[in-house]
């Protein structure tokens, strides 16, 4: 029985199926494949293979291709040669992978079968859970590829990248966006604006959702919005110095407003290099020379000029006499009306410091050499004059050896001291001068009473307008007695002409009675 029923089976099977097929062994599974009386059709094939069936019916793939189209499966997959018989045999490396549907180019040119053909690329569960098959991959990028972009982007990743590399991305047009680049941006590098960042724990590139509705987007304010945000009406993007007309551009939004001399100047006498390099102008010093060259600098810092000067021009200024007093030489009497010119600017340049110290720093010393210094000591003027009028003159006279008393006292100091010589050249006196009265005043005696050589007027005068208070007639030789008491002087002592000098003759020779009775 068994040896018949062996026998019938090898009459009716030509050989064992392959291992794929074993489930199939068996006379009653025949017409699972074969039709009665029939080889193998491809429709019985296909009720099995329904994954080959879906792609033949929508024209895609190898065996919709002009090479296998209309042949019998078993032309190529034949079974019944035994368990270990391959069915499917092709050689990988003269395949021609067009016939595919998905042309082999650029980078996919150099792969090899299994760096594409692989589980993990297969999205049909009953696909990939075949022990080998070159079904269930997709043509799109994103069939192999992770998508990097996250679905930010088109998942037609040929739009950008070619098939030879992802990097460069040559196909890209940034023109073709809503933001085509033009000028600096044309050569910044795209992660510049495209950050690169972390996604759900992947490595990301930001494209999509840029903000671009703005300069400030991308670039920092370093106006601090005192010009709005139209950045576009100053800049270019040819370059942030590059400046459009500056004809409507309003200085007075800026933290140095244009007044005055600074209006009408030409932006490059300020900016000399580009218009958006920053400048310094806390300080006149910051544009302008020093022309005072740092005789206002105070612990190393230059006083500003605005403290004196304004914009409309450095030949205005605006110190005060109320300034000027907080310095060391106070401004009183005649010298509040005296020009500044007058003392700070002898010579050609402005000078402010150590002046005024002393009264010779601006004014001559006349007396020099003609009065003791000790008598105005470091040259202080102001031991005798004040500043209100040089003329008012107070000096202590009794310092001196002459002390001034009665007229003296109350004439002007020109009237001794000053005096005109034979030439009209006014020459003063003061240390040289003598106290001898006929030194300022005529002898109208004529020499009548001097006493070795000087005349000694104080004898008889006083110094109350010559008043002779101080003689006494009974010191001399004749004294006045009896009826003699009575007599007015000019009876005895009568004007005489002596050479040409008519003066009363007081030193009588002779005063016998018959010399006057």
């Amino acid at each position: 029985m068994v040896i018949l029923s062996y026998s019938a089976n090898a009459q009716i099977s030509p050989g064992s199926l392959a291992a794929v097929h074993s489930q199939l062994e068996g006379m009653s599974n025949c017409t699972k494949c074969h039709e009665l009386g029939d080889k193998v059709t491809n429709a019985k094939c296909l009720a099995c293979h329904t994954e080959l069936k879906v792609r033949i019916d929508q024209n895609k793939g190898y065996h919709s291709s002009s090479e296998v189209r209309g042949k019998n499966c078993t032309s190529c997959h034949s079974d019944h040669h035994g368990v270990n018989f391959q069915i499917l045999r092709f050689e990988k490396e003269k395949f021609n992978h067009n016939l595919s549907g998905f042309t082999l180019t650029g980078a996919h040119a150099k792969k090899t079968c299994k760096d594409c053909h692989k589980p993990e690329f297969i999205a049909n569960k009953a696909i990939k859970a075949k022990k080998f098959t070159f079904l269930g991959l997709r043509t799109d990028c994103l069939g192999c590829h992770v998508d990097y972009h996250q679905q930010t982007l088109s998942s037609s990743c040929t739009n950008c990248h070619y098939v030879d590399a992802f990097k460069p991305v040559i196909k890209f047009n940034h023109a073709a966006t809503r933001f085509p680049l033009a000028g600096m941006h044309q050569t910044i590098e795209c992660v510049k604006c495209h950050p690169l960042t972390t996604k759900n724990g992947l490595k990301f590139q930001e494209f999509a959702g840029i903000k671009f509705t703005n300069c400030t987007n991308c670039h920092e304010d370093v106006h601090q919005n005192k010009f709005g945000q139209n950045c576009k009406q100053c800049h270019s993007e040819a370059s942030f110095h590059a400046i459009k007309s500056m004809s409507n551009f309003d200085h007075s939004k800026t933290n140095f407003k244009l007044e005055d001399k600074h209006f009408n100047l030409p932006c490059v006498s300020c900016h000399k290099a580009n218009l958006t390099t920053p400048i310094k102008y806390s300080l006149c010093t910051d544009c302008h020379k020093d022309y005072h060259n740092n005789q206002f600098r105070q612990e190393g810092i230059v006083e500003d000029c605005s403290k004196c000067h304004n914009t409309k021009g450095f030949d205005q200024f605006s110190f005060t006499i109320e300034q000027h007093n907080q310095g060391k030489f106070r401004l009183e009497g005649a010298h509040l009306a005296t020009p500044c010119i007058t003392c700070h600017k002898k010579n050609k340049n402005w000078n402010f410091r150590q002046i005024g110290i002393r009264c010779e720093d601006c004014h001559k010393n006349i007396h020099e050499g003609y009065i003791n210094a000790k008598f105005y000591p470091d040259g202080n003027c102001a031991t005798c004059h004040n500043t209100s009028m040089w003329s008012v003159v107070k000096f202590d006279h009794s310092v001196t050896k002459f002390a001034l008393a009665g007229v003296h006292a109350i004439k002007d100091c020109r009237i001794c001291h000053f005096k005109q010589d034979s030439t009209s050249h006014i020459v003063q006196k003061f240390s040289e001068m003598s106290t001898a009265c006929a030194s300022c005043h005529k002898d109208v005696h004529f020499k009548q009473f001097e006493v070795n050589g000087l005349t000694n007027c104080l004898k008889c005068h006083t110094f109350e307008k010559w008043k002779i208070e101080n003689f006494d007639h009974n010191t001399t030789a004749f004294k006045l007695d009896g009826k003699h008491r009575n007599v007015a002087c000019l009876k005895c002592h009568k004007k005489i002409t002596d050479r040409q000098n008519t003066y009363v003759l007081y030193k009588i020779r002779e005063w016998k009675c018959e010399n006057c009775h």
